[in-house]
This record gives C-alpha cells, structure tokens and sequence, in this order.
C-alpha cells in the first residue's frame, strides 16, 4: 500500500487531481530520445524505404530529408555501425544523425508556425535561395546559433532572436 499525506479533512476522500491522470513517460521519450534511439529511428526509415516497406508518417517526413542527403545513406545502412560511430567535431564531418534530426525539428516548427513567424520566415527564405531545401539549411544554422547561445547562457532559446536570424538571411 503506498503512503499517501492526509488530507486536511480527515476520512474525507481526495479528489483526483490533472496530475494523477497524466502518464509518467520513462527517459528517454519522444520528446527527449536516447541517442540510439535517435540513430535507430532514422536508419529503420532507411531500411523500410529501400525494402518498399510502409513508413509511418514522421518516417516518411524523415526519409525525404534522408533522400536530400545521399552522402548519410551509407551510414543509414548499417544499423550496428550507425549505433558505434563517433563524429567529434575535429574529425571534420558532419554527424547526419544530428543534422536529420534538425531537420525533422524545422519540419516541426514550420508546420505548427511555432516560434510564431517562423513558417512566413521559411517561405521568404525559399523564394531568396529557390530551393526548400537550402532554406531548411539556413534555418538549421539559425537553430544551432540560438541553442548554442542559450546553453551558454544558460537561459531558454530566444524565439524572437531565431526569426530575426532567419529573416535576415532571408533579406528581410
């Protein structure tokens, strides 16, 4: 039986609460997934879209920025290879797990307008750069920019600092 704190009438039963019926997701979640699980997650779109198999629809949103991307589907393919690998920022190379998750992030955000703006923002950066794709790079830039710049001062991102940067890349 667990211990619970009596309540201020005594005998009186204690009403639900919006908290007791919230579930309790175990870490990581889908909103904060295990490393692995980020690798695992891109590298089975891979597979089921090279077996033709169906995907799930945030799997086929990944795997059209993965076919933007042919330089990551080799390290797509090997599953095993993809858990081990290493991509310390001296060696030079990108970590495409981290860069197709960024893209997923960017999907996210244009297709909910949030930060507010930021949907109209990608819009004027596609028409300047004439590909969806270089403006999705741009706005990845932007997100790097702002995230770094909170961590380091260990405060939340700066929403309105983020669409001023894609803006200007954008030309106003």
């Amino acid at each position: 039986m667990s211990a619970r704190r009596a309540s201020p009438s005594a005998g009186a039963a204690r009403s639900p609460t919006c908290a007791d019926s919230v579930p309790r997701l175990p870490s990581p979640t889908v909103f904060n997934p295990a490393k692995d699980d980020v690798r695992r997650f891109f590298c089975e779109a891979w597979a089921k879209h090279r077996q033709s198999l169906p995907l799930t629809p945030l799997e086929s949103i990944a795997l059209d920025w993965i076919l933007e991307h042919p330089e990551y589907h080799d390290d797509l393919a090997d599953l095993e290879r993809a858990l081990v690998a290493d991509y310390p920022p001296e060696g030079g190379r990108t970590n495409p797990f981290l860069h197709l998750s960024m893209h997923l992030a960017v999907s996210e955000q244009v297709s909910i307008d949030q930060p507010p703006g930021i949907r109209d923002a990608y819009a004027r950066l596609a028409s300047r750069t004439g590909s969806l794709h270089e403006a999705a790079h741009g706005i990845i830039e932007c997100l790097g920019e702002v995230v770094w710049a909170a961590q380091r001062d260990r405060t939340l991102p700066d929403s309105a600092r983020y669409i001023d940067c894609v803006l200007r890349r954008a030309g106003r």
